[in-house]
């Protein structure tokens, strides 16, 4: 039977590519969940449910990551700060470059934006979809968690024009003490009251000596994520994880309010195969050096994003003589909140299958029994496994095989006084 590995127990190095990683997993989750939404409501419908499941997450796990690592503050810088640990904004593949001015007022541009490459081939109407109707409600959704006074306003932003316009679009950032305090969105009150709002997760250890232990000096420019300690790295992965967690809740939410429980599970679920899938490829690459053995795809699992963190999910493999065994509890927090883990623990298991092939070809889900209160799921060794269309669809993106480049240490952003 082989150790089970979690975040806590990666090496720092392990954990310095795991973030990243998850970050760029996180901003995937569209990708995964969008076209299954095209298809049922159409590109207005879609539209509308990708508003409201990040106006529903944002301000939550932005304050979850403010206060881990004692982002304190009500200005631009701290915003930006907030930001650079956003899956809806993950380094280099959504690549923000930050300018301030003062504490109250700066701008950003996105050199690259891996989204808005995704989405030109489908046409105007859906780059006017993500960069106008979508954009606008939720980026000062996210704002408000560092000041309900912030307003992110565009300067230019696609369609393109010439089509090769670079950078993609620019926004100000402006905090004005006599401004009206924008509301926390109607959509985002049930997600304060989850349990993956309120979760515990590890402690950062203020006597690390390997490593920075909050976010308190000064911006930088590219977060060398490295160069965090050991305990904040696995905090942030398990914030990461639960920004995850966050986010599904409102899609699942904001479905529901457009089709009945049946339907609205079946495309929760078609989303969670397609981004279980991609990740877990993503990640037995980056972080577990392309192994394919029981305890490698023990390992994945154990730190893939979906499936965590486990003080929210519950959720444990372990390697056992040549195949893997899968505690799935079935009534955690995760569970209680009804999103992905209450579907895999009602024994819908096509995510962890994807998950598990994802790892290796020859991985197959196979007999599911109930002990105690957890589903235990084995996997072993079978005929080699065909990927599924859910993950395909994820495969379209560009984010898919994104390689993140290293930028070398940190670099504090000056003040741009104008």
């Amino acid at each position: 039977m082989g150790d089970a590995v979690s975040p806590t127990s990666l090496t720092h190095d392990q954990l310095a590519t795991l973030v990243p990683e998850s970050l760029l997993s996180g901003q995937l989750i569209d990708r995964s969940g969008m076209a299954h939404l095209i298809a049922e409501f159409g590109r207005e419908g879609m539209t509308q449910v990708a508003i409201e499941e990040w106006m529903a997450a944002s301000p939550v796990y932005t304050a979850r990551m403010r206060t881990a690592l004692g982002i304190d503050g009500d200005g631009v810088e701290d915003m930006f700060k907030c930001l650079q640990l956003d899956i809806g904004a993950p380094p280099q593949f959504m690549d923000f470059r930050y300018r301030i001015v003062d504490r109250y007022h700066g701008s950003f541009v996105l050199d690259h934006c891996g989204a808005l490459l995704d989405v030109e081939p489908m046409g105007e109407e859906y780059v006017t979809a993500m960069c106008h109707d979508i954009e606008d409600p939720t980026f000062d959704a996210t704002a408000i968690a560092t000041n309900r006074r912030a307003r992110i306003r565009p300067v230019h932003r696609p369609p393109r024009v010439p089509a090769d316009r670079a950078p993609h679009c620019e926004w100000t950032v402006t905090i004005e003490p006599d401004r009206e305090e924008l509301p926390l969105p109607a959509v985002t009150e049930p997600t304060l009251a989850t349990r993956a709002a309120a979760i515990e997760l590890s402690a950062i250890d203020p006597a690390d000596a390997d490593g920075l232990v909050d976010y308190r000096g000064p911006l930088v420019e590219d977060l060398a994520f490295g160069e965090f300690s050991t305990s904040a790295l696995v905090r942030i992965a398990e914030e990461t994880a639960l920004q995850h967690q966050l986010l599904a809740i409102g899609f699942l939410a904001s479905v529901r309010r457009r089709t009945d429980e049946g339907t609205a599970d079946a495309i929760l679920d078609k989303q969670l195969i397609g981004i279980a899938g991609i990740t877990a490829e993503r990640l037995a690459a980056s972080v577990f050096g392309r192994r394919n053995d029981a305890q490698a795809l023990a390992d994945v699992l154990n730190v893939h994003p979906v499936f965590g963190p486990t003080q929210y999910t519950g959720v444990v493999a372990e390697a056992v003589g040549d195949g893997v065994r899968v505690r799935i509890p079935q009534d955690s927090p995760a569970v209680e909140d009804g999103a992905w883990l209450r579907l895999l623990s009602q024994g819908r298991l096509d995510a962890l299958q994807s998950a598990a092939r994802a790892v290796d070809a020859t991985w197959v889900v196979g007999e599911a029994v109930v002990d105690g209160t957890d589903l235990v799921v084995s996997i072993g060794r079978g005929d080699p496994q065909l990927e599924s269309g859910e993950v395909a669809i994820v495969r379209f993106s560009a984010g898919s095989s994104f390689a993140f480049a290293d930028r070398g240490p940190s670099k504090a952003l000056p003040l741009s006084v104008v």
